[in-house]
């Protein structure tokens, strides 16, 4: 497949997308919600990837959502119109191989439907984050609802009431738990890539039933989501375990954040 939105390249066992827009500020048309499809496809179905980098070229954003000059296709029957998530998001694709967000610059409005499904999220200090659907009257729903999943109410419905009038810097983003880590935006791509080769040195069968278990429980009640996890150990630690000598196991080489 010839990609003309985006990059991407696996090293190591870690799949590397990067947005290729900056022009546009990354912004997402048609070709690269299909290309995306694509992508988690191949992501999904390649046991050699196991972990993936999300980032945006160029200097001012990660992405800024939609590029609103070109736009994406909506079938004329509005019953029929379907969301750009079931294009972008990893989770709606069920691949539940862990997504690290490295985020730079401007991250806003449609940027939410990968930063809301990440695993792992780190930007530079230059980055802020904002949702500008309703300073141009748009319902801001779809990137809000997802974004109350990771961070507090209060903090969601602010970002989505205020637009354009305010951003999140990278210092409250850390202070909210939107980003777990801000560095200087020189380490920022090889950071993110540390990260994700820590996680793609251990079992896969182990990281992928991690993920699955927990995403999922955000659908299901506490009892529901325990009885579930447990059927996730029973039919992953056999696979996890097997490749692992526990007694070669490193225990004393740790960092502490």
């Amino acid at each position: 497949m010839e990609l003309k939105t985006v990059l991407f390249e696996v090293t190591d066992h870690v799949a590397t997308i990067t947005l290729n827009r900056p022009e546009v500020m990354n912004g997402f048309n048609q070709e690269m919600l299909e290309e995306f499809s694509a992508l988690w496809h191949t992501v999904k179905a390649d046991d050699d990837v196991r972990v993936v980098v999300l980032r945006g070229a160029g200097e001012r954003a990660f992405c800024t959502g939609m590029d609103v000059k070109e736009g994406i296709d909506r079938h004329p029957n509005v019953w029929s119109q379907t969301d750009p998530g079931e294009y972008l998001s990893p989770k709606l694709n069920q691949v539940w191989k862990p997504l690290v967000c490295a985020v730079h610059g401007m991250a806003a409005g449609g940027a939410f439907y990968w930063l809301n499904e990440a695993d792992i999220m780190i930007c530079s200090q230059d980055a802020t984050f904002f949702d500008p659907h309703v300073s141009y009257g748009l319902t801001a729903a779809l990137e809000p609802i997802g974004l109350a999943r990771r961070i507090p109410l209060g903090e969601a419905l602010r970002i989505a009431l205020l637009g354009l009038d305010e951003r999140v810097s990278a210092t409250r983003a850390l202070q909210i738990g939107l980003v777990s880590e801000v560095v200087e935006r020189e380490h920022l791509w090889g950071r993110a890539d540390e990260i994700a080769r820590i996680i793609a040195a251990k079992p896969p069968a182990a990281i992928q039933g991690t993920v699955r278990a927990i995403w999922e429980s955000l659908d299901s009640t506490r009892t529901q989501a325990l009885r579930t996890g447990l059927s996730y150990t029973q039919l992953g630690n056999p696979a996890g375990k097997a490749g692992i000598d526990r007694s070669a196991v490193p225990r004393g080489r740790w960092t502490l954040r």
